[in-house]
């Protein structure tokens, strides 16, 4: 593995964070068992995806038929792959809130959906999976119920369904596609234009907040663009960009097993996932002119070669003001701001309790009792923003938070 060159992508770096903490392989794991064996909702459930559909009432209210082809699309929908590849935003490549995506399109006009929660109540990073018709759903408190034209995963059935997952090789341009190119999938504009366009119009690209390309028919070469973007097809944001992973590949930052294994297995043929373990050891402490062990005993970090008449004295200082043992000293910092803060916060952030709670056990032991500090407090605030979540889902919170919770604060 090499680093990324000082003027190199900063938005690598930002996938690389995302790669570490948004999908881990429990939850490939889990959601790839289920849905082996046909359990689409339980595969949604691993991948803590809400269901807000039942394909007995689209049958009843839309008919057998689109309800059979909603049923397949379920069947084959990975969940995990579907989360691995939603739109994320900087500067921390969390879900990009509010936004529905159309996952399919059916005859008649419903589509499958798949939306993110409003920045709000996204705690957990919970998504939902919906079938829009052009009706308000049952959570009528979305900001952006209707699919946005931007972000189109009909388009893009390779970036959710398992049957198609080997497209991401030719869709992507890996073949073509030259590092030195930089991020926009120019070499793939013109291909994926042809998917959206309509006769003789140029499809618009945008890749920046004002700035606006448009690739015409026959013309490999993008130009820029001032009519009416409302008007003109628009090319998917998949396709504006290389994918990630490509990328991440090619920079020598990532290793095919810290991918999703159909993702690896597209770019790479490697199906192997590389799992991150997470164990609780012995450490070492300078204390005094020895160096002495801490390590978890019964459930708790506690100091290894110090006798217990020995640490109760020093608790009786530390109680009337004297200063503590090298030793109690760095147990109180690991319970208070550990040096892995910041992968829990990462696990945290992006919706993955259990793995944030295991490096914490791994570090404090499962029954360490927390005493105030940044530990302490990230952990709070996630307890605090699943609650507004909850409400959310319930659709009790309205269209913000509640004023009589205390506000989460991103870092």
């Amino acid at each position: 593995m090499r680093s990324i060159p000082a003027d190199g992508d900063l938005r690598l770096l930002r996938w690389l964070r995302v790669r570490e903490f948004a999908v881990p392989p429990s939850m490939i794991e889990t959601a790839t068992a289920r849905r082996t064996v046909g359990d689409w909702a339980g595969a949604c459930a691993a991948a803590r995806i809400d269901v807000d559909l039942d394909p007995r009432t689209v049958a009843r209210v839309h008919g057998r038929e689109l309800a059979a082809l909603l049923r397949a699309d379920l069947r084959h929908l990975a969940p995990d792959l579907l989360r691995w590849h939603l739109p994320r935003i900087a500067p921390d490549g969390l879900l990009r809130p509010g936004l529905t995506v159309a996952l399919a399109r059916y005859p008649q006009g419903p589509q499958l959906v798949v939306r993110t929660a409003p920045a709000w109540a996204d705690s957990g990073q919970r998504i939902s999976l919906a079938l829009w018709d052009g009706r308000p759903g049952p959570n009528r408190s979305h900001p952006h119920a209707r699919p946005d034209r931007r972000f189109r995963l009909d388009l893009h059935r390779h970036l959710w369904d398992a049957r198609r997952a080997g497209d991401l090789r030719e869709r992507s341009g890996a073949a073509t596609w030259r590092a030195a190119a930089g991020g926009l999938a120019v070499h793939r504009w013109a291909a994926e234009a042809a998917i959206v366009r309509r006769a003789g119009e140029p499809v618009i690209v945008r890749v920046a907040r004002r700035r606006r390309l448009a690739v015409y028919p026959g013309d490999p070469v993008p130009r820029a663009f001032s009519g009416p973007v409302l008007a003109a097809p628009l090319l998917p944001d998949a396709a504006v960009w290389v994918s990630p992973d490509l990328a991440l590949l090619r920079a020598g930052l990532i290793e095919p097993g810290r991918l999703h294994p159909l993702v690896a297995a597209a770019l790479t043929g490697d199906t192997t996932i590389n799992r991150e373990i997470e164990a609780s050891g012995v450490r070492l402490i300078a204390c005094g002119d020895a160096r002495h062990r801490i390590g978890i005993v019964d459930g708790v970090l506690s100091a290894l070669d110090h006798d217990p008449a020995e640490l109760r004295r020093e608790a009786a200082l530390v109680a009337l003001g004297g200063k503590p043992l090298p030793c109690l000293r760095a147990i109180d910092l690991a319970a208070r701001e550990p040096t892995e803060l910041d992968a829990i916060r990462g696990r945290l952030d992006h919706g993955d309790t259990a793995g944030a709670l295991a490096v914490v056990e791994g570090l404090l032991g499962a029954a360490a009792a927390l005493p105030d500090g940044a530990l302490r407090d990230e952990l709070d605030r996630a307890a605090e923003r699943r609650v507004t979540h909850g409400l959310y889902r319930a659709g009790l919170a309205g269209r913000g938070p509640l004023k009589t919770l205390p506000s989460s604060r991103r870092r």
